[in-house]
């Protein structure tokens, strides 16, 4: 473990964020990589490359989403890139989003979000299945929606269907049944905190992430987002 995460209190804040899940509903998961370490992810140019890999050598936030169609996924995403790369580095943390597309789907995806970090897929969803994350959504009473969706759910299906239509490759960009979640891992095969989506606006608030990950600067995601130190 990179020492600044040896010198974070995380335990306090690690119990604090698994209070606010369960009484979101949503209690977090407990996921193990063994299965998983040599599963094969692509990047951009269809190349592939063991899961393992975005995680050995240092501490990682792995972003798993349902497609990258998916309306709420993509405002998802769109805050994502708001993360300077520097506030990262600093920390010694790597942010990866993974989706479930072939691998061509992935440039467009980033020119439409201004995603600039890592990003791979899982065509096969080989690695969502294994790790145990739903298929089809559950919602709950006390559920509180993605503090990152800005769309409404009629609007949000109307600017995917719009984005599938105009797509050169029309299809549906993975399973559309499919949800995602967020682990935080590394260095080596050690699982800091996991969390699976319920329903397609079931994420995980990124400062929280952040925050467990080790990093010690917020980010207000406004228009313009800006670093807060804290």
């Amino acid at each position: 473990m990179s020492k600044k995460m040896a010198d974070e209190p995380k335990l306090p804040i690690t119990r604090q964020i698994e209070k606010e899940l369960c009484e979101r509903g949503a209690p977090p998961a407990d996921v193990s990589l063994q299965e998983v370490e040599d599963c094969l992810i692509y990047d951009r140019r269809g190349m592939s490359l063991p899961f393992k890999s975005l995680y050995q050598d240092r501490t990682s936030i792995l972003i798993f989403v349902r497609n990258f169609l998916c309306y709420s996924c993509k405002e998802y995403v769109d805050d994502l890139s708001k993360i300077p790369k520097e506030v990262l580095e600093d920390a010694e943390v790597d942010l990866v989003v993974i989706g479930q597309s072939a691998h061509y789907h992935i440039e467009p995806f980033c020119s439409l979000t201004g995603y600039p970090h890592d990003i791979y897929v899982d065509p096969g969803r080989i690695i969502y299945q294994k790790l145990g994350m739903k298929r089809e959504e559950t919602f709950t009473n006390s559920a509180q929606p993605s503090p990152h969706v800005k769309s409404g759910v009629f609007m949000g299906q109307m600017k995917s269907i719009w984005r599938a239509m105009m797509s050169p490759a029309f299809d549906f960009q993975g399973d559309l049944h499919q949800q995602g979640g967020a682990i935080i891992a590394g260095p080596g095969s050690q699982v800091h905190f996991s969390h699976l989506d319920m329903n397609r606006l079931d994420h995980m608030p990124i400062n929280w992430l952040l925050r467990l990950a080790g990093v010690q600067q917020t980010v207000h995601f406004g228009e313009k987002a800006k670093v807060i130190q804290v």
